[in-house]
């Protein structure tokens, strides 16, 4: 059941055909008016609720409310940085990595975010982790955004939205009206031996950089 929203007991009191319909709307308030609107990058536009389903089928995409579990080894992939080298996550194995996806660069909530991580940059790699962005830009759009803000980490392009649909952050979501499949603003946290240890998602722009920090304090505590 997705948690408490608007729409979700209206919704699913009328039946499983709604259960679908009732989860977007969910994710939609949860994510943010914000970041629903200004960082969206829509991909599908879906006029109802059964081409989205058939949508789904063919891409073979999960719209719910939850993105990858924990305790997974991450999916592995190689894209091009903002200078359009390639990197690859193998390349980090034996480190501990903060992987942030974002919908798109240079809108408001995903420059608040980068910004964040900016900031906390020194105490993220005081901390032994290594930052890296990651949106369906190209490395072109990503280099502007890089320079325009000062962002010390790496920004990774992609543009053909593949990795994005590996980590299951393809959603649908709302954008002025219509239903669009677009990134969820999620962060994963992956060990050094590739597993997924924890997953941010929806994630709300603002203070998200600390809010990994902390959490990787305090797990490193236990």
């Amino acid at each position: 059941m997705p948690p408490p929203g608007r729409n979700s007991t209206t919704a699913m009191a009328r039946g499983p055909r709604f259960a679908f319909f009732a989860a977007v709307e969910v994710v939609d308030e949860v994510c943010g008016w914000r970041c629903c609107r200004d960082c969206a990058q829509p991909i599908v536009t879906v006029k109802n609720i059964a081409i989205t389903a058939a949508i789904a089928r063919r891409a073979n995409l999960r719209y719910k409310y939850c993105v990858m579990e924990t305790n997974k080894k991450a999916p592995t992939f190689t894209l091009n940085d903002e200078n359009g080298n390639p990197v690859s996550l193998e390349q980090f194995r034996g480190k501990h990595v903060v992987l942030f996806f974002y919908p798109r660069a240079n809108t408001p909530g995903c420059t608040i975010e980068a910004c964040g991580f900016r900031d906390a940059y020194t105490k993220l790699q005081k901390a032994g982790l290594v930052v890296l962005g990651i949106s369906p830009d190209t490395p072109k759009a990503q280099l502007k955004f890089k320079e325009k803000f000062n962002l010390p980490y790496t920004l990774l392009a992609d543009d053909k939205k593949e990795v994005a649909q590996k980590f299951d952050v393809l959603k649908e979501k709302n954008m002025y009206g219509k239903k669009v499949i677009g990134i969820v603003r999620s962060t994963f946290l992956i060990d050094p031996g590739g597993k997924i240890v924890h997953v941010f998602s929806p994630v709300k722009p603002e203070g998200h950089a600390e809010e990994v920090l902390a959490h990787v304090k305090a797990a490193a505590k236990k």
